[in-house]
């Protein structure tokens, strides 16, 4: 197979963002759309031909769709990704890769039955400085990992404008989940413990029933000690949508890695701001970033049959954390992973 067929689940911002991708790289094409909503489909031809269709069954009927892209919102992840692995295609699916443990299991386990490809598009992995650090500390290089700590804090603008579902995920989820990736991938190890902390009223006041912010500890097997912060409530005025920041101790060296001045800066008479452009761009008219070679990259794990840099078991263990982080702040208790939680 020359060229990979992928069939994109929904429309939105990301949706369209991947697509542009897909069209632009040489060994795929958009081949499809499902979308419930037949208005949201306006301006999906500028990805190529594809057909627009109204139920995903429609979709994976069509043999043109080699594999399938899942874009909806978080909660809506675990019922497309089965329904694309159990008709046979492999699947990537936007993080996280589902919002319960069960669901996340369930989408492991039904890939590995069919012999599917099945990725998580933690896209951070491909952004240079992150690959970088993960090429330094591998092998414990930097020596036994100590501490980490990352916050992930979005400006007001995307809980209450840019997403119309903020009440169906957490901080943790729609904005931890990258971090954790990074940390568990530096530090080759996993979470055995979770305590977690949640602060509400802001959106509560606005009607949007999530958390401002919430901090985390975890412990991890080896001993040591992750704090992931995740907020959503910042000024509007803050220069850039998302301040990133990633701190990382190890024996013999620290590693800070920080995304919220990405190289630019843009004053005019009406702003300041730090433009992104670091997870997704232009260059020469062609997307790149970190999102295009994350695409690209699953792309090619599918057609050159070898497995993808994150691994579904991976992401699974991702989604455990971030489900425990959820039920620790409900809680107030601690979550100890080396036994079965709900």
């Amino acid at each position: 197979m020359d060229q990979l067929g992928m069939g994109i689940v929904g429309t939105g911002i990301m949706a369209r963002q991947h697509a542009a991708v897909l069209a632009a790289y040489h060994r795929s094409r958009v081949a499809g759309w499902s979308s419930r909503d037949p208005a949201a489909a306006t301006g999906l031809d500028e990805f190529g031909p594809a057909p627009v269709y109204g139920d995903l069954a429609e979709l994976l009927a069509d043999d043109a769709v080699g594999a399938v892209l899942v874009a909806t919102p978080d909660h809506a992840h675990a019922a497309a990704a089965l329904a694309a692995v159990e008709a046979g295609r492999s699947v990537l699916i936007e993080k996280p890769l589902a919002t319960t443990v069960d669901d996340a299991r369930r989408i492991r386990d039904a890939a590995r039955s069919a012999g599917v490809t099945a990725m998580t598009l933690y896209n951070h992995r491909w952004v240079p400085a992150y690959w970088q650090a993960h090429e330094r500390s591998a092998g414990r290089a930097l020596g036994r990992p100590v501490l980490a700590y990352a916050r992930k804090n979005d400006t007001l603008y995307v809980p209450t404008q840019m997403l119309d579902w903020a009440d169906r995920t957490t901080p943790s989820f729609f904005l931890s989940g990258h971090d954790l990736d990074l940390i568990l991938w530096y530090f080759e190890d996993h979470v055995v413990e979770v305590y977690a902390t949640a602060v509400h009223g802001v959106l509560r006041d606005r009607g949007i029933d999530t958390p401002d912010a919430v901090q985390a500890q975890l412990r991890l097997s080896g001993g040591a000690v992750v704090t992931l912060e995740a907020c959503w409530i910042y000024p509007d005025t803050f220069p850039t949508m998302t301040d990133s920041f990633l701190e990382l101790v190890f024996s013999d060296a620290v590693i800070h890695l920080d995304r919220k001045h990405e190289q630019i800066e843009l004053a005019t008479h009406e702003s300041f701001a730090y433009p992104r452009n670091q997870l997704a761009g232009r260059v020469g008219g062609k997307p790149s970033g970190s999102i295009a070679g994350a695409v690209e990259h699953f792309v090619d794990a599918v057609l050159d049959g070898r497995p993808p840099i994150v691994s579904i078991d991976s992401s699974v263990h991702v989604t455990e954390v971030l489900a425990a982080i959820d039920q620790s702040w409900r809680s107030g208790r601690p979550v100890d992973l080396t036994v079965e939680t709900d």
